[in-house]
Order: C-alpha cells, then sequence, then structure tokens
C-alpha cells in the first residue's frame, strides 16, 4: 500500500515538473518582454543571455543543495581523467552551446516552432545509438522516431516567409527554426557521449560539473561575440526581482519536483510523463503569449505527437520484456529519459 502511494506521488511530482519545464519557453519569452518595457539606457535588462547566465547560477546553487554530498574526496578519486574529458565535452555541448542556441532561437521565431523542432533530440538520439552504440531498438521506436522526424522537417519546410527566413529550393527555412536544430543536435551528440563514456558517473557531479563549467563556457563566448558590455545589466535590480521568481518556479521547484518523482517511479512511467511536455510547450505559448498554432504547427506537431505514442508503446514494451516489472529510474535511464523533455529554461 505504501509503494503505491510513494509511486501515485512520483506520478503527481512528475507532472508537476513536466507543467513547469514546458511553460519554461514561454516563461523566458515573457520576461524579455517585460524587459523590453523597462529599458535601461536602452538596454533590455532582461536579455535572453542575462536570463540564461543568472538561470544558470540558480540552478548550479539549487543542484549544489541537492548533490552536495556526492562531491566527496572517495568518490571523486574514482573518476578517470579520460572521464573528465568526456563531461567536459558534455559541458560544452549542452551546457553552454545547445542553451545559446535555443535561446537565440527564442529571439528569432515563436515558441511553438522552438518547442516542435527541439523534438529533432530524441529520434536523432535514437539513430545515433544505433549506429555508434549498436543499441537494439524494436519496430515501434523506429516508427516512432521516423514519424517525428518528419514532423520536426514538415514544421521547418512549411514556415510561412518572415523577417529571419531564407528562400531554400522554393522553402522558406527561418534561421531561428536552423538555430533550434542545431541545439537539438549538440544535445543528442552529449547524450551519446554520456550514455557511451558516463553511465556509471553519480548523477550529481555530471549535473553539478555540467552546469558550472557550460555557465563559464557560455559567459566568455557570449563576450567575444557581443563584447564587453554585454553583460553590463547583469546585477540590475529589475532583472534579479524577476530571476528569483524564475529561478523559484523553473529552477527550484522544477527540479525539485523531477527529481523527486523519478525517485518513486518507474523508466516507462517517467518517459511517457516527459513526452507530453512538447504539448505543454504550445499550450503555455498560447496561454502566457497568445501564439495560436499555425499550419505548419498543426501539421508538424501532429506527426510529432504520434510518433512520441508509438515510441511510449515500445519503451513500455521494453521495460517489461527485460524485466516482467516496472524498472525503477536509475542514474543511466534518467540521463535517456531527459532526452524526451528537451529545454527546461536553463
Amino acid at each position: 500500500m505504501v509503494k503505491k502511494h510513494n509511486r501515485i506521488s512520483g506520478q503527481i511530482y512528475l507532472w508537476l515538473a513536466i507543467l513547469i519545464f514546458g511553460a519554461s519557453s514561454a516563461i523566458t519569452r515573457k520576461l524579455t518582454e517585460i524587459g523590453a518595457q523597462h529599458f535601461i539606457d536602452a538596454r533590455n535588462p532582461i536579455s535572453l543571455c542575462n536570463v540564461l547566465f543568472v538561470g544558470n547560477i540558480c540552478a548550479l546553487l539549487v543542484l549544489i543543495t541537492i548533490y552536495r554530498r556526492q562531491w566527496n574526496k572517495a568518490i571523486l578519486k574514482k573518476i578517470s581523467r579520460k572521464n573528465w574529458l568526456n563531461l567536459t565535452k558534455v559541458a560544452i555541448l549542452s551546457g553552454a552551446i545547445a542553451p545559446a542556441l535555443i535561446f537565440q532561437a527564442l529571439a528569432l521565431t515563436n515558441v511553438n516552432n522552438v518547442v516542435l523542432v527541439g523534438r529533432l533530440e530524441p529520434p536523432l538520439t535514437l539513430a545515433l545509438s544505433v549506429l555508434l552504440l549498436k543499441q537494439r531498438v524494436n519496430i515501434w521506436e523506429t516508427v516512432g522516431a521516423v514519424t517525428a522526424f518528419i514532423g520536426v522537417t514538415l514544421t521547418i519546410i512549411l514556415q510561412p516567409p518572415g523577417q529571419s527566413t531564407m528562400n531554400m529550393g522554393g522553402f522558406y527555412i527561418g534561421i531561428g527554426e536552423i538555430l533550434a536544430a542545431i541545439g537539438a543536435v549538440a544535445l543528442a551528440v552529449s547524450t551519446i557521449i554520456s550514455k557511451q563514456h558516463l553511465s556509471k558517473i553519480p548523477l550529481g557531479i555530471y549535473s553539478v560539473f555540467r552546469t558550472a563549467l557550460g555557465t563559464i563556457i557560455f559567459f566568455f563566448i557570449a563576450l567575444i561575440i557581443y563584447g564587453r558590455d554585454h553583460f553590463t545589466d547583469v546585477f540590475s535590480p529589475f532583472l534579479w526581482q524577476w530571476m528569483f521568481v524564475y529561478g523559484f518556479v523553473i529552477v527550484v521547484l522544477g527540479q525539485s519536483f523531477w527529481i523527486k518523482g523519478l525517485k518513486a517511479s518507474t523508466v516507462s512511467v517517467a518517459s511517457l510523463v516527459s513526452s507530453f511536455t512538447p504539448l505543454v510547450g504550445i499550450l503555455a505559448a498560447y496561454f502566457i503569449l497568445g501564439e495560436a498554432p499555425t499550419m505548419a504547427h498543426y501539421i508538424g506537431g501532429s506527426l510529432i505527437l504520434i510518433g512520441i505514442l508509438l515510441s511510449q508503446i515500445g519503451i513500455r514494451h521494453q521495460a517489461f520484456l527485460r524485466t516482467g516489472l516496472p524498472k525503477m529510474v536509475s542514474t543511466s535511464a534518467q540521463h535517456k529519459v531527459e532526452t524526451t523533455i528537451g529545454f527546461k529554461g536553463m
């Protein structure tokens, strides 16, 4: 009875986390719109770079609080130089490059496009797992990945012409969509590196190191590209009063609910719940920003959702086939589940 109660409460925490993560893109865009109404010397104090940088600092503080016990000499000594090198690669890809590209995409295109194009990550990760890691997948996962990939492609090529689009062979492809796609590729590659080399690294060390190094690298990349004055308003009281709200809701509550839910859930349940992230993202864009889906979103999004559903059938079948019982989420399984979420606001 107690186990059943824990599983139910675990699912509730997962759903709460997905509601927060799914709405993160819309909330991020809304914050920048609020900042645009309160310029400081012709600068937006809540720029996307400031949100990403300060948001990562908030996330790092939360992760250190949660995982501080894992950072001890005994555990750190067991991590080889090769693993530290691979952790560095993952931090650069998923902690710096991918978030920077996704945030820049949010500045150039609407949230629905970023949410749906970001669904390129799961099928690409699956394809790379089969090619590079020789992972076996069933027909449901394969058909689901192909369907989702077609959905993402249609979302990109069916976009109406706009200010930030390029005419490529008769199709108008947005720069924001391209950046979101490259960000998804970076996340997929980092996931493969994690699966191949870092599956035994404690989640706390993995998460804290990736966030910390990714934040530092992003800071210096932004300085090189945009100049010294780019983070001039990073200590603005107006920025921080909103970032406390952002940090508490997206980072503290989101991460806390997610971690607590995973501890009491199975792989199949966690994967199923996380698959609803794009739907939550589209609804959040509508209710928070008033972004109504276009025909491209309806067509591409429908195929993506069908692909997700087919993949979930395959994942649930595989989970029961291996053990005959639902399997609880392990560290390596958590990495796999998190690829279905996409952008989490930091």
